[in-house]
């Protein structure tokens, strides 16, 4: 199993960078199904290759893949994503910050959304894996200083079953895990 650098997203840029929907779709599929070319993925996605090999080299320079350069052969070149425990900055940090923050965070919720739908609609065709899954909504009383605990107990625990796809098992498929733990907002109000 990969380490999983844990990565706070507090610059614009990458922010930015990363919010790219094409982009964001080539990083997934980096992190799901491993290294690919430029040349792959433009296929996969049907983008223009020139494009897409931008976009990787953006991805790329602001560090969230890397070639592969066992792989790689003269001039193709093959990408991969660099294990990492991305996170979004809390509020606070500057206008310009936040903004994109937000911004990454409604496409990451809105991807999960689309995911959950997805599997959803298709429960049944998912086998031992539907009886595997699990959706909860659950609750406690906690202080700032607890949640915070807590945040990090849950994604050292995530990170301690992360797999990049070619240490995957024989049977293993890409497992989506979505957590929020926030201050439940008062209703009354």
């Amino acid at each position: 199993m990969s380490t999983y650098q844990r990565r706070e997203l507090a610059d614009v840029e990458a922010l930015k960078a990363l919010a790219h929907p094409l982009r964001q779709q080539l990083l997934t599929r980096l992190q799901r199904r491993g290294a690919a070319t430029s040349a792959m993925l433009a296929t996969e996605f049907g983008e223009d290759r020139g494009a897409t090999s931008y976009h990787l080299r953006q991805l790329a320079r602001y560090g969230f893949i890397e070639e592969d350069t066992a792989r790689s052969e003269g001039r193709r070149k093959y990408w991969r994503s660099i294990p990492q425990d991305l996170r979004l900055p809390g509020s606070g940090t500057s206008p310009e910050v936040d903004v994109a923050a937000r911004e990454l965070g409604r496409q990451w919720q809105e991807r999960a959304e689309r995911e959950l739908a997805a599997f959803r609609a298709r429960e049944d065709d998912f086998g031992a894996f539907s009886d595997a899954a699990l959706s909860s909504l659950g609750g406690t009383t906690l202080t700032a200083a607890e949640l915070a605990e807590f945040t990090e107990e849950y994604v050292d625990l995530l990170n301690r079953w992360r797999r990049q796809p070619e240490h995957a098992l024989p049977g293993a498929r890409h497992i989506t895990v979505v957590f929020h733990a926030f201050p439940t907002p008062d209703e009354s109000a």
